[in-house]
C-alpha cells in the first residue's frame, strides 16, 4: 500500500477493496444488498487501514440529525453510587451504538450549567442529569425543541421531564427505626448540605423516625453539610469527644459511612457504636463488623433511567414519567449493636 498521512477515508477502503464509495457506505452502516463477498472485502479493507467510520456524519448525511451520543451529568463519577449508575447507562447505550460524555458536577450549579451548555452545543441525542441547580428552568426551551432529558436521583424542577428517584425519607425512617427498636435513643444523623434534596429528606426521615415513636431527637446530634469521608471521620470524632456521646450514628451517604468507620476504628468502638448508612458500597460486607446499610437498586435504578431515555429517542411523546424506587433495609452487623447498659 502506498504510504498515507492522516486518517484513512471511506474513498481509501475503496480504492483497497475495488468497490465503489457508495458500497463501502452500505458495509459500514450495515446495510443490506451488498453481496457476503464483497462485504468481507471491504471489512479486511477497512480493518488493514484501521479505517474509523464517522457515525455522526453519517447520521446527518442520513437527515437523522443524531451525534451518537448521550450527555451524562452526575455529582461524582468517583462515588460508587455514580459509577454504578453511570456503567448502566454506558451498557444501555452501547446497546444502541452510542457513546456516553460524563462529568461530575460537584453540587455545583454553574459548573451544572456551563456543562449542560457544552454538551448541548456538540449536540447530544439525550442528556441524564443529577442536577445541583435549584430548578432547572434553563432547560425549558431545549426540552421543548426536543432534547430527551431524564433525571436521576432527584426530581426536575422548573421543567417537565422524566425523573427515577428513591423514596429517601422512608429509606432514612427505615434506618433510624431500625437503630431505635435495638434500643437507642442517642443517635446522631450526618447529611450532606441542606440545600441538597436528598439529603434534607434523609434528615426528615430520621426526625419522622423518633416522632412516631412520641419522642425527640437531640438537635446536638443532628450535623448537616458534611461533606465526603474526611468531614464525615472528623464530625464523629468529634461527636465521640463530647460529654454525653451517640450510642448509635445514622450516616446519610455512603462516603460519611466511610469515615464513620474509620473513627469508629481509630477509637476502637466498632464494637461499641451502632451504624447504619445510607447507600450500600463495595466492601461494605467485609468490615469488621460488616455495615448495616439502607440499599438503593443502583442497577435497576440506572436500567430505568435507560429504558425511559432510550423510549424518548425511539419517539415516546408521552406525558413526563415520574418513577420512584423503594430501598431495602441490609442486615449486617453493625446496625444491631445494641447501647451499653
Amino acid at each position: 500500500m502506498p504510504e498515507r498521512s492522516g486518517r484513512a477515508t471511506m474513498r481509501d477502503v475503496a480504492a483497497l477493496a475495488g468497490v465503489s464509495i457508495k458500497t463501502v457506505s452500505r458495509v459500514v452502516n450495515n446495510e443490506a444488498g451488498v453481496a457476503e463477498g464483497v462485504r468481507i472485502r471491504v471489512q479486511e479493507a477497512a480493518a488493514r487501514l484501521d479505517y474509523r467510520h464517522n457515525l455522526a456524519a453519517s447520521n446527518l448525511r442520513r437527515g437523522r440529525g443524531l451525534s451518537g451520543l448521550i450527555g451524562a451529568l452526575l455529582q461524582d463519577v468517583s462515588n460508587s453510587f455514580s459509577a454504578a449508575l453511570l456503567r448502566s447507562l454506558e451498557d444501555a447505550a452501547r446497546d444502541r451504538g452510542s457513546a456516553i460524555l460524563s462529568a461530575s458536577l460537584d453540587e455545583e450549579p454553574e459548573r451544572e450549567r456551563a456543562l449542560v451548555h457544552d454538551l448541548v452545543t456538540r449536540r447530544v441525542d439525550g442528556l441524564v442529569l443529577m442536577p445541583s441547580t435549584d430548578r432547572q428552568d434553563y432547560l425549558s426551551s431545549e426540552v421543548r425543541a426536543g432534547l430527551p432529558v431524564v433525571f436521576v436521583d432527584r426530581e426536575p424542577r422548573g421543567v417537565a421531564a422524566d425523573s427515577v428517584t428513591v423514596e429517601n425519607f422512608e429509606g432514612a425512617r427505615m434506618g433510624v427505626e431500625h437503630l431505635l427498636a435495638q434500643g437507642h435513643r442517642r443517635i446522631a444523623c450526618l447529611t450532606d448540605l441542606d440545600e441538597i434534596y436528598t439529603a434534607r429528606r434523609r434528615r426528615e426521615g430520621y426526625v419522622a423516625a423518633f416522632e412516631a415513636r412520641g419522642i425527640r431527637p437531640d438537635p446536638a446530634l443532628t450535623i448537616s453539610g458534611v461533606r465526603g469521608a474526611g468531614a464525615g471521620e472528623a464530625a464523629v470524632a468529634d461527636l465521640l469527644d463530647r460529654a454525653d456521646p451517640p450510642t448509635a450514628l445514622f450516616a446519610g451517604r455512603n462516603d460519611l459511612a466511610q469515615g464513620a468507620i474509620r473513627a469508629l476504628q481509630r477509637r476502637g468502638q466498632s464494637d461499641a457504636i451502632a451504624l447504619v448508612g445510607f447507600d450500600d458500597f463495595p466492601l461494605a460486607d467485609l468490615v469488621s463488623p460488616p455495615l448495616t446499610v439502607v440499599r438503593q437498586d443502583v442497577a435497576r435504578i440506572g436500567r430505568l433511567t435507560a429504558d425511559l431515555l432510550v423510549a424518548r429517542l425511539d419517539g415516546d411523546d408521552s406525558p413526563p414519567h415520574r418513577i420512584v424506587v423503594e430501598p431495602t433495609l441490609v442486615v449486617r452487623g453493625s446496625g444491631e449493636i445494641p447501647p451499653p447498659h
